[in-house]
């Protein structure tokens, strides 16, 4: 689509690629950042001036981890309202889930997304696919087919390949197409029926408990298993100190292992639950405060690579249930940088560094080009105000659900526009 050229003027430009925080104007022409910095003064005849007011102007969000409903659960989200609950939360690229029904394990359903996508969405989605056939952990999808259809990497959701030879040979073929696996790691057999965190709160609450051993033994499994074939890996959720340790070694050993954590894990803990809260309800469950915290700091070193929204929604039926019973998931897109902002403002990161795993990382992860304010690069752009206060009232939520854990809270950090290929896909009213 062909749209005026764009200039937003008097604005604090922040890019996480380079590390750059400086005050300036950026160009648009055509989708892409024509110019940018602060000599650009003027724009072309016929293009459209925003003044940013000395607000923070960053590449648009990356989430990679979000489901989005379609095909199989439209009513508890759609490409068409997730992509606009994307939008207000300043995320201009989403990775959705396979595990709908059915599962995108075939390239005709990965073409099926993009064209939905196309028809309905007001950002980018781009769609995951499955490792396994019907995400059963047992015979290996035809990868290479559907990243030629389409898909940005690969993996069974919140399932777990728990049969360790189907997994080396996922990591072993994928290598060969340069594909990456993003793997879920909590072994079920381990987790059992476990509702939250193991340990004394769980005992407490009379709940039965999911021990951090259920994470980390799959995933001292798959950094071996990286290790023999050295095949692409992202593990998709690490939520404890123990996690990070393992990360760590394979990092340091040279593996091409990376990681996320969700939003959620950096802003909560167990003591959340409160009285069985089940808007607090994940999976992976919300971890110890000292685990928290470490995961806060690996943020801050560049140990976990990336943030994810973990975007899940979920029914009202669903989550007004007994905490053992209620469905695990939280939405995430729409609040996932008001709360990163939370972390900046407590001085525990940096704004580049939460834009860095919010943007940055992510995209060089999927090969995409955007999380950066470069000539030539996308035009996905965010305005946000880092210091305007609010109390979130989830019925303003754009999601279909609304089982958010920040219901009522009180966040720092407005999104006033959000840019998409130089077109305004958001304002703030």
């Amino acid at each position: 689509m062909t749209t005026r050229p764009l200039l937003i003027a008097n604005a604090r430009l922040v890019d996480p690629h380079s590390g750059t925080d400086t005050r300036g104007a950026v160009l648009v022409k055509d989708g892409m950042i024509a110019d940018l910095g602060p000599n650009v003064q003027s724009a072309p005849e016929g293009a459209d001036t925003i003044d940013a007011k000395g607000k923070v102007l960053a590449p648009g969000l990356v989430d990679m981890r979000a489901f989005l409903g379609e095909p199989g659960a439209e009513h508890r989200e759609s490409i068409a309202t997730g992509s606009q609950a994307a939008a207000a939360g300043g995320v201009t690229t989403v990775v959705s889930m396979p595990d709908t029904n059915p599962a995108v394990d075939d390239p005709a359903i990965v073409d099926y997304l993009l064209r939905r996508a196309r028809d309905t969405a007001v950002v980018n989605i781009h769609p995951a696919a499955a490792v396994t056939k019907g995400l059963r952990g047992e015979e290996m999808a035809e990868i290479g087919l559907l990243k030629e259809a389409g898909a940005v990497y690969f993996t069974d959701g919140t399932r777990t390949i728990a049969n360790a030879r189907v997994l080396l040979r996922a990591l072993t073929y994928a290598r060969d197409f340069d594909a990456l696996i993003v793997h879920h790691t909590e072994d079920p057999d381990l987790a059992g029926n476990g509702v939250m965190n193991a340990g004394e709160f769980a005992s407490r609450l009379g709940l039965s408990g999911r021990p951090i051993e259920a994470e980390t033994v799959v995933l001292e499994r798959d950094a071996r298993l990286v290790r023999l074939t050295k095949g692409r890996y992202h593990a998709a959720a690490i939520t404890n100190r123990d996690s990070l340790d393992i990360a760590s070694r394979a990092k340091n050993d040279g593996l091409p292992f990376t990681c996320s954590t969700t939003i959620n894990h950096l802003s909560f803990n167990e003591g959340d639950i409160g009285d069985y809260r089940t808007f607090f309800k994940v999976t992976p469950p919300l971890r110890s405060e000292d685990d928290r915290i470490a995961l806060v700091e690996a943020v801050k070193n560049g140990l976990i690579d990336v943030i994810v929204s973990d975007h899940n929604p979920q029914d009202a039926e669903q989550k007004r249930q007994p905490f053992a019973e209620a469905s695990d998931g939280a939405l995430g897109i729409e609040t996932m940088l008001a709360a990163g902002l939370r972390l900046v403002h407590s001085g525990d990161l940096s704004l580049p560094a939460l834009l860095r795993a919010m943007s940055t990382r992510p995209a060089e992860l999927l090969g995409l080009p955007g999380g950066k304010l470069q000539k030539g690069a996308p035009a996905d752009l965010i305005l946000f105000d880092p210091d305007e206060p609010f109390v979130l009232d989830p019925a303003t939520l754009h999601s279909k659900s609304k089982n958010t854990p920040f219901d009522e809270a009180r966040l720092q950090g407005r999104v006033l526009r959000t840019v998409v290929a130089g077109r305004t896909v958001y304002e703030y009213a």
